[in-house]
């Protein structure tokens, strides 16, 4: 950024704390400088600001107590050391125990005054805390950052703990927080009662309250709207000024035929849609339209019918989606609809063999080949498509300006693609506004026709057992298939695949009747193909899945998803998942088994159980 302070565009590896070796670690998560570390919000802040004495604390609770290490020990446990701590507050004396992590004996010596944070139970009449988050009270005037306050708790990436990012987190804020810019105009500002830059950016991570965090929060989002807008109102200005659109004039033969080989009656909206595309395509503007439907509405027929214009035109079209998973389930719905019809799509993502990858762009190249269909793939310089006329970008949410740019740019020179992006994503008119003020709306609002609403359902851990059995003995039995979608583990695609194969593995031994089968984004290609191939056959009745299922997967025999942790997934992950049944003509159902810690999670939980989807 012009004129930015030097310290912010420091590298994190000169932050007090991060060195060399952490360094590396903040890279992998997008982490560079110390304006990067500034903007790398915590994911929520635990309360611990309310001290309880060790004689109040209750089994069950979560609690807060300040006390004093009266004795301390390290032995060997059946797997790994353990640490047990006996300490006191004045009140009452208690316990604390920490497993594997033998050098906390070395750290916390008998007469430490330390503030303890988690869960209490009860062992021969005293509390204990086990696996506490701890913090060492050096005096009276010291900050704590790991306890006794409102914690922040970010997301990480393997090989970084929770106290060390904390650490190197308030070294970086400190540092960078003073320098942020005020970016929105001071009568802008004064009008939204916002908080200065520097001083929000410090409260969103380091909070005097929660009422000063919701303000900081509110400065950092309006900021952000407010940017986003104004870079998107000049993004429309330089797209509709001076560059040409390309007219497409379809001649008609390609049209009739496409229609025609439907196997289905297109709804009411889909069919006001297409005119809606059709009318953009025809004109020499270029068309920058979303189109946003909920999951299962129909959307990728509409983008088959654009793409049909286009080809029938004389040009090509690409398709960009975020995952292979979907690139491919798309190329295969497409070249089945469209190869009758003398229509040629090609698929282009990183896991092609070179061979296969050649082909590809050789018959765009030529022409040969109308359609491509890819992931980011699609934007490496080598994929030419001379004839490039439409741009369709799936799941829109997933890929920023900047990419659709580079897709856009492989058109033809001097002139603008069609430009179609999709998302299943719920979206208020209002929002979807600002968010895409680039583009015009269209909304796919019916769900083609026998297509059941997915009830929804939120259990605790306590209830998993009997949700299982439930699955088994009613849905697969009857001959319906499931789909069941690990716990998300943010900072590790290996932990994550790691709990989805101990998963399926659990419930193979737990009910060897069932046929499970296993999909992970570890997984090679073909590994993947072949147990989609299997699940929509029939072979396999239950799916133990990653979110790599999140989108595009369509088995209309899935009848129900249960979803493992699910305080752990987004309202957007949530939605987009539960639209993976509901697909076929039986009533579906969604569950979610959840134990949310934080009233924003527990929230999500109940939103989910409100709607439909």
């Amino acid at each position: 950024m012009q004129g930015e302070d030097p310290i912010l565009s420091r590298d994190v590896q000169y932050v007090k704390g991060v060195g060399a070796a952490r360094a590396k670690l903040l890279y992998k998560m997008g982490l560079r400088t110390v304006r990067d570390l500034v903007q790398h919000l915590p994911r929520y802040h635990l309360d611990r600001t309310q001290f309880r004495s060790l004689r109040e604390v209750r089994p069950g609770e979560t609690a807060t107590v300040e006390v004093r290490i009266q004795s301390i020990a390290e032995h060997q446990g059946r797997r790994v050391p353990v640490v047990a701590a006996l300490i006191t507050d004045g009140t009452a004396y208690g316990q604390a125990v920490w497993f594997g992590q033998p050098w906390i004996a070395r750290t916390l010596p008998p007469g430490t005054t330390v503030v303890l944070s988690g869960k209490v139970e009860r062992e021969r009449g005293q509390p204990k805390f086990v696996s506490p988050e701890w913090e060492v009270v050096q005096d009276e005037e010291a900050e704590l950052l790991h306890a006794g306050r409102l914690v922040p708790v970010y997301p990480l990436t393997e090989g970084l703990r929770p106290r060390e990012m904390r650490r190197l987190m308030r070294e970086a804020v400190l540092l960078g927080a003073p320098r942020m810019p005020d970016r929105i105009p001071p009568e802008v500002a004064r009008r939204q009662n916002l908080l200065p830059a520097p001083v929000a950016w410090q409260e969103a991570h380091w909070p005097t309250d929660r009422a000063t965090l919701e303000a900081a929060l509110r400065t950092i989002r309006f900021e952000e709207l407010f940017l986003l807008e104004v870079g998107l109102q000049l993004l429309k200005q330089r797209v509709q000024d001076p560059r040409h659109g390309i007219c497409h004039q379809p001649s008609g033969r390609l049209w009739e035929a496409f229609r025609a080989a439907l196997p289905f009656e297109l709804t009411p909206d889909q069919e006001r849609v297409i005119r809606e595309i059709r009318a953009d395509m025809e004109s020499p503007r270029p068309m920058h339209r979303l189109l946003q439907g909920d999951v299962g509405s129909g959307k990728t027929i509409v983008a088959a019918a654009a793409m049909v214009v286009a080809v029938d035109s004389g040009y090509q079209a690409a398709l960009m989606a975020p995952t292979e998973i979907l690139a491919e389930q798309h190329y295969l719905g497409l070249r089945r609809l469209l190869e009758p019809l003398g229509i040629r799509p090609v698929l282009i993502t990183s896991s092609l063999k070179r061979r296969e990858r050649e082909e590809a762009l050789a018959a765009l190249r030529h022409g040969a080949a109308q359609i491509a269909i890819g992931t980011h793939a699609l934007l490496e310089s080598d994929v030419v498509i001379p004839r490039l006329s439409l741009v369709v970008i799936d799941e829109q949410h997933r890929f920023g300006v900047r990419q659709r740019a580079r897709l856009q740019a492989k058109g033809i020179e001097g002139r603008y693609p069609d430009t179609l992006v999709m998302t299943a994503t719920p979206i208020p008119r209002t929002l979807a506004m600002t968010l895409y003020g680039d583009l015009d709306v269209s909304r796919i609002e019916q769900k083609p026709a026998g297509r059941q609403p997915v009830a929804t359902a939120w259990r605790t851990p306590d209830q998993r057992d009997h949700v299982y059995q439930v699955l088994v003995e009613k849905f697969i039995r009857a001959g319906q298939q499931a789909y069941v979608i690990a716990p998300l583990v943010e900072e590790s695609d290996k932990l994550e695949a790691q709990a989805a194969t101990a998963l399926y593995e659990e419930l193979s031994a737990k009910y060897p009747e069932v046929r499970f089968g296993l999909l992970h984004g570890r997984m090679k290609p073909e590994e993947k193909d072949a147990v989609m191939a299997a699940f929509r056959e029939g072979a396999i009745q239950v799916l133990v899945a990653t979110t790599v299922v999140e989108v595009g997967v369509d088995v209309p025999n899935a009848t129900v998803i249960i979803i493992e942790e699910a305080d752990r997934f987004g309202l957007a992950q949530l939605h987009q998942l539960r639209g993976r049944v509901g697909r076929g003509t039986q009533r579906s159902y969604c569950v979610l088994i959840a134990d949310p810690k934080t009233p924003e999670a527990r929230q999500r939980m109940e939103i989910m159980q409100r709607t439909l989807s």
